[in-house]
């Protein structure tokens, strides 16, 4: 007894085995006769080891019920729609191609598991593990090549083809049992429901390598990498809105001669309709023209005729280039402005962006023109006037103390010292302290020139005591002669 599977992928042909397995053998003949697996599709592709198939809605429908028995199609109860599964003793998940159907325990009895519609063919050898929860009841015969396409198929991370994998059609070639009452064998294949094919993926039939034309894919291309961009410009600030399109109305013109003026301009393009603006930009530090304008018109049609009457006209012997402006610029600076503006008045009275006055001074930003913008344009500081002042006087306030404390600490040394000669002699006839030593007699001699200003040498105690000596020579020896 062989069934006959026509697969997306080929053909598969299955023994089954009656002796083993009567219950599962009849169940599947008789769902195949009655074209029940149409349409289903090959799902919980596990390389090398397995895949599943038997739901004709699959597990990614919503109103997929699982599938349903033989007994519980021709029924219609729920009951009905799972049988206990048999698991005969000699048959085991040995070699690539084996057919067994999927089981569920029953939550009251876990030793007892039920069996439906969906069933599961090996991809390898050694697939011990399905032994106790997969019911063999055949093998696959012809169409291993078939597996080897499936085994290979390109899936998601449950297992799902991307591709549909499905069962076209079954043919019973042998069937040994009875028609159950109540079931009438179609004459032909009935074609996919609707639940069936909203479960498309990509079509099995889809034509993968279809040309296509290479002039829209540019456009395609070229259009989403121009959203992209302007979506980018949007959250750097320079677009308003990313689907921002630029002015009808105004005109875009290049390869002006570097003497044509905005006068001059104007004046050619006037007669085409009313021009509200008409700029020749030039170079804010040098003034001169580079060579390209905008010519704003109040209405579109007088700017669609002068671009097609002024392209490549002769101005100041320059043949001239016309084309509609690109340029949101100035709409931007509008929606800016007037962003700014609801800003500000909602703020109220506190001033700065954030209700708070303190918060204005602290910004960044170029200031406003005005009072506070020099003459050269430069960012103006971030500090205002007045707080400048503030900070000037504390500074001369903090500096004035501490000169203040230098002389009263002065003052003290020298009462201290007792003032005049004798307490400089008492003071030189002390002995000098001794240095740490951990610190560097060079580095005290650097310090000490450093404290004189004057290299140091009046504060020498060596040589203060040579010149005592000498003085006291003398005045000895004035003292001898007198006595002479």
């Amino acid at each position: 007894m062989s069934v006959l599977l026509e697969t997306s992928l080929g053909d598969i042909v299955i023994d089954l085995l009656i002796d083993y397995a009567p219950k599962e053998c009849e169940n599947f003949l008789k769902l195949c006769k009655v074209k029940y697996y149409n349409f289903s599709p090959v799902h919980s592709v596990q390389p090398n080891f397995s895949f599943q198939t038997g739901d004709p809605l699959g597990p990614t429908s919503k109103d997929s019920d699982g599938g349903t028995s033989i007994w519980g199609l021709l029924s219609g109860s729920s009951s009905k729609a799972t049988y206990p599964a048999t698991f005969h003793p000699k048959l085991k998940h040995l070699e690539r191609g084996t057919v067994s159907m999927a089981t569920a325990p029953v939550p009251s009895d876990p030793d007892t598991r039920l069996a439906g519609s969906q069933f599961i063919v090996t991809l390898g050898d050694n697939t011990d593990y399905l032994d106790s929860r997969a019911s063999i009841f055949g093998k696959v015969v012809e169409g291993f090549d078939v597996l080897e396409k499936i085994n290979g198929a390109i899936t998601d991370k449950e297992g799902h083809p991307l591709v549909d994998i499905r069962i076209k059609h079954t043919v019973v070639l042998d069937d040994p049992y009875p028609d159950p009452a109540g079931l009438r064998e179609p004459s032909a294949s009935p074609p996919p429901s609707k639940a069936q094919l909203a479960t498309v993926r990509i079509a099995d039939d889809a034509d993968l390598d279809e040309q296509v034309d290479e002039e829209a894919a540019t456009k395609k291309r070229r259009e989403a990498e121009a959203r992209a961009q302007a979506l980018t410009l949007e959250m750097m600030g320079d677009l308003p809105f990313a689907e921002v399109k630029p002015p009808e109305n105004v005109l875009f013109v290049c390869k002006l001669n570097p003497v044509t003026r905005d006068e001059d301009l104007e004046l050619i393009f006037s007669r085409f309709g009313k021009i509200l603006s008409c700029e020749v930009i030039r170079d804010k530090k040098t003034g001169d023209s580079l060579q390209y304008a905008f010519i704003e018109y109040e209405e579109k049609g007088a700017a669609e005729a002068a671009y097609f009457k002024m392209q490549g006209v002769l101005i100041d012997d320059r043949r001239i280039h016309v084309d509609f402006s690109q340029s949101v610029s100035k709409l931007s600076d509008v929606w800016r402005s007037s962003e700014n503006a609801k800003r500000s008045r909602n703020a109220g009275s506190g001033g700065g962006w954030g209700g708070v006055e303190g918060l204005e001074k602290w910004r960044k930003y170029r200031v406003d023109r005005g009072e506070n913008e020099d003459r050269n344009g430069k960012y103006g500081m971030v500090y205002n006037e007045e707080e400048m002042r503030r900070r000037h006087a504390s500074q001369a306030a903090a500096s004035g103390s501490q000169d203040d404390g230098d002389r009263e600490s002065r003052q003290q040394r020298d009462n201290r010292s007792g003032g005049g000669r004798g307490g400089e002699r008492r003071d030189w006839d002390k002995k000098p302290s001794r240095r740490s030593r951990s610190r560097s007699p060079r580095r005290d001699r650097y310090s000490d020139r450093d404290r004189s200003g004057q290299d140091g040498r009046r504060d020498r105690p060596r040589f203060d005591d040579r010149d005592r000596r000498n003085r006291d020579r003398d005045r000895d020896r004035g003292y001898g002669d007198r006595r002479r």
